[in-house]
C-alpha cells in the first residue's frame, strides 16, 4: 500500500532567483515572483507549509505600468483614527517608495493566510540596479578550454 508522501519543513530547500524589473511590465512580473515565493513549481508544493524560494528584485524604480494606471489607480492606508486615509497615486508611490509598488502587487497574489508574511520575506526589492545578495549570485567557473 503506498502512502501519501507528505514534506517536512525540514526537508524545504530554496533556491535564489534574480530578477531584473527594468522595462517589464508590472504584473506579468509580479505573477512570476508569486509563484516562485509560493514554491507552487516544485514537484514537492504543500499548501500548508512555506515552499518558496528567495527572490531579489533589481530597478524597481524602472518598472512599466500599463494603461492610464498611473495616474488613475489610488494605493490607500489609514492610520486607524478618524480622517486618517491616506490617498497615493501609482506615481507618487514610485516616486517615493519604488519598491513598494512591487510589493504590494506581489503580497496581492500571495495566499491570505498566516504564511503570507513568510513569503514575503524571501523578497527583497531594491529600487537600483546595486544589491546586497550578490554572493548568492557567484559565477560558477566554467569547464570550458581556452586555447
Amino acid at each position: 500500500m503506498k502512502k501519501t508522501f507528505s514534506p517536512k519543513k525540514t526537508e524545504v530547500t530554496r533556491k535564489w532567483h534574480f530578477f531584473d524589473a527594468k522595462n517589464q511590465v508590472l504584473g506579468r512580473l509580479s505573477t512570476q515572483i508569486a509563484k516562485l515565493l509560493m514554491g507552487k513549481g516544485k514537484p514537492t508544493f504543500s499548501r500548508h507549509l512555506d515552499m518558496g524560494d528567495h527572490v531579489v528584485i533589481v530597478n524597481a524604480k524602472h518598472v512599466t505600468i500599463t494603461g492610464n494606471k498611473e495616474v488613475q489607480k489610488l494605493h490607500r492606508h489609514h492610520s486607524g483614527y478618524p480622517g486618517g486615509m491616506k490617498r497615493h497615486t501609482l506615481k507618487e508611490v514610485r516616486d517615493l517608495h519604488p519598491d513598494r509598488l512591487l510589493i504590494h502587487a506581489i503580497s496581492g497574489m500571495l495566499p491570505k493566510n498566516r504564511l503570507q508574511d513568510k513569503m514575503l520575506t524571501h523578497l527583497h526589492v531594491f529600487p537600483e540596479a546595486t544589491h546586497s545578495y550578490e554572493s548568492q549570485f557567484k559565477k560558477e567557473p566554467s569547464n570550458q578550454v581556452t586555447k
